[in-house]
């Protein structure tokens, strides 16, 4: 049930975050330095209302003061095209007025704006500056975008001891995408040394906040007893709630526990409703054992055109045992009209990947019912097939 887990980003529009950060959080990071405290409030205030026109203007005059909050709150006018034409340098010339006085979200801005170009020539070392000044400050998001810049090397060198350490600050502060990269840390031994304890440890932090992935992970390590005693039912738990988030692979697990009654009292219904939902989103497995119920009526009425169907799905994504069963419904007619010449080809790309059975029913056809003429044409079949559906 386990599978490679993947170190991810998170993917948030940036103008919403930017919106979000400056009427929660940020304001609290710089003191304000407004001449007049009524223009700050107005300012803010006009902002938070969505009241652009009124605040580009009144937010101008604290700026040109040197007020840090308003010159922040231009920039983002400008990035959003809110009361100001949209013009990315001038985003870029406020918000780095604002992040040189120590303002946290300009200069969460700024690090975005340096690491994608965008207003501004693309400059990865005053992206990961600004990045830490932030993040220095104890801005959770940052902190996890910190972590996944180290870790994935893409604008500064790889390195897992610092993506550890700042997932680590943000983790600590209950930001869930952090504390699922740190499970995963701990879990493959990057930037620290491996710990499935402490990988159950935070799985479970990020699971309890709805995070689908670490759900899934928190699932596996039940299932498989890693970092905790064996538990199906927790399993079954952990894995209904990432499926119901519409997590693929936790979706081929729920539904093979409720086909084999693992954590959960047998039931083939549940387990070709799940089935059905993971091939949906492309799994191969899922795809097979939703051919193999459909043709043999478990869970649904049986349907032979519906098995091929997906079938034919698992086969095409390389799956060899799906190949030889594709075989066998090609030379049989089951849910498709005979063809020799494609149950040769299937049986024929299985058997490059080991499958016997397949490798002895082509032996069979090929020496008791096709003609030269058909198997030449399923020889040459099978080389554009192996090069599309072998993987």
């Amino acid at each position: 049930m386990d599978s490679p887990c993947k170190f991810t980003n998170l993917t948030t529009p940036i103008i919403n975050l930017i919106k979000y950060l400056i009427v929660t959080v940020l304001f609290t990071l710089v003191a304000p330095v407004f001449a007049d405290s009524n223009q700050e409030s107005a300012c803010f205030n006009k902002f938070k209302a969505s009241d652009y026109d009124s605040a580009f203007s009144i937010c101008t005059k604290a700026a040109e003061q040197g007020d840090a909050d308003a010159q922040y709150s231009l920039g983002m006018m400008h990035e959003m095209g809110e009361g100001a034409p949209k013009d990315y340098k001038q985003a870029v010339y406020w918000y780095t007025k604002a992040a040189e006085q120590g303002h946290g979200g300009a200069q969460y801005s700024l690090g975005i704006k340096h690491a994608s170009g965008n207003g501004t020539p693309k400059d990865d070392k005053q992206a990961i500056y600004w990045f830490t000044k932030v993040a220095e400050q104890g801005a959770a998001y940052a902190q996890y975008k910190l972590g996944v810049m180290h870790f994935n090397g893409r604008v500064t060198p790889k390195d897992d001891k610092q993506a550890f350490y700042w997932n680590t600050k943000a983790a600590e502060q209950g930001h869930a995408r952090a504390q699922f990269n740190l499970a995963a840390m701990y879990d493959n031994g990057q930037g620290t040394p491996k710990d499935d304890t402490q990988a159950f440890y935070w799985n479970t932090k990020a699971a309890e906040q709805g995070d689908a992935d670490a759900q899934y992970k928190l699932g596996v390590m039940h299932f498989n007893g890693r970092g905790t005693p064996k538990d199906d039912k927790q399993a079954f738990y952990w894995n209904t709630k990432a499926a119901e988030q519409g997590y693929a692979r936790a979706q081929l697990n729920l539904a093979t526990m409720y086909d084999t009654g693992q954590g959960t009292p047998q039931d083939y219904k549940q387990a070709f409703y799940w089935f059905t939902k993971a091939a949906e989103q492309g799994m191969s497995s899922a795809q097979y054992n939703l051919s193999i119920m459909h043709a043999t009526g478990q869970g649904t009425p049986k349907d032979d055109k519906q098995a091929f169907y997906w079938n034919t799905k698992a086969a095409e994504q390389g799956m060899s045992d799906a190949q030889y069963n594709l075989g066998v419904k090609h030379a049989t007619g089951q849910g498709t009209p005979k063809d020799y010449v494609l149950s040769y080809v299937w049986w024929n790309l299985a058997a490059a990947q080991g499958n016997k059975n397949a490798e002895r029913g082509r032996g069979d056809i090929e020496e008791e019912i096709m003609t030269p003429d058909q198997i030449a044409e399923a020889q040459k079949l099978s080389k554009e097939y192996y090069a599309k559906y072998v993987k």
